[in-house]
Parts: C-alpha cells; sequence; structure tokens
C-alpha cells in the first residue's frame, strides 16, 4: 500500500504542477500583441503540450487515488466523512481542468474576452483546491 501512496502522490503533485503553470501560459496569452504571431504561436504550442501532458499525468493519478480508496479501504466507513469532502475537492480539480481545456480552445480560436488580471486570479484557484485536499487528507477533521 506504501508503493501505491508514494506513486499516488507522485503523480498528484506532477498533475497539479501542471495545473498551476497551465494558466500562467494564459496570462502571457492574454498580453501578446496583436502583431505578434509568432509569440503568440509559441505560446499556444507550450499550452497543447502541456495541458497534454497534465492530462496524461491526472489518469494515474486518479487511478491510484480510486486503488487505495477502493481496494485498500482509505477512507472507508463510519468518521471518514473527511473523504466525501475529498472525492468534491477531487471533482472540482477535474473541473478545473476541464476549465483550463476550454479557455486554452477559447484562446486559440480568439474568442476570449478574458484579460491578464482575469487570467491571473484563475491561477489561484488550484491553489486552494491543492491547500483544501491536503489539509482533508491530513488533518481529516470530520
Amino acid at each position: 500500500m506504501l508503493w501505491v501512496k508514494a506513486f499516488h502522490l507522485v503523480f498528484v503533485a506532477s498533475w497539479f504542477a501542471g495545473l498551476f503553470y497551465l494558466p500562467r501560459i494564459f496570462v502571457n496569452l492574454a498580453m501578446v500583441p496583436a502583431d505578434s504571431q509568432a509569440e503568440r504561436a509559441r505560446l499556444l504550442l507550450m499550452a497543447r503540450k502541456l495541458l497534454r501532458f497534465t492530462t496524461l499525468l491526472a489518469v494515474p493519478a486518479l487511478a491510484l487515488g480510486l486503488v487505495l480508496w477502493l481496494y485498500y479501504g482509505i477512507g472507508r466507513g463510519p468518521g471518514n466523512g473527511w473523504m466525501h469532502a475529498k472525492l468534491l475537492v477531487v471533482l472540482l480539480v477535474l473541473a478545473y481542468h476541464h476549465a483550463c481545456a476550454l479557455q486554452l480552445r477559447r484562446l486559440r480560436d480568439g474568442r476570449s474576452t478574458r484579460g491578464h488580471v482575469w487570467y491571473r486570479w484563475f491561477n489561484e484557484v488550484p491553489v486552494l483546491l491543492l491547500l483544501a485536499a491536503v489539509v482533508l487528507v491530513v488533518v481529516k477533521p470530520f
């Protein structure tokens, strides 16, 4: 079980690293001057590759989390309300990941009306989600 936990943590940390950096690329894309097509194309390529890589990292993170929960029984049984809250946080992380994909599509197609300040705030969401997940798993407040 400890090996599964260790790999789960590595993949979760790697997934979040991508979710922390991808919106920073969105900030830069929102600031690209209209006449700088080469810079825009380079940033879009970076964002597409990072989104693809981050998605690939999410798969084993989620799979290993399910193994810990369903096979090893972590968070199951009475007194494990924290796990329900953590599963909600995981759903919110997946929703954020999807929102990143939608934002990238809008930026790629030139349909984004968001400015760099909005993307800076959008970039803070995964920090709060990671904080919530870590507190729930470590502290187990309920």
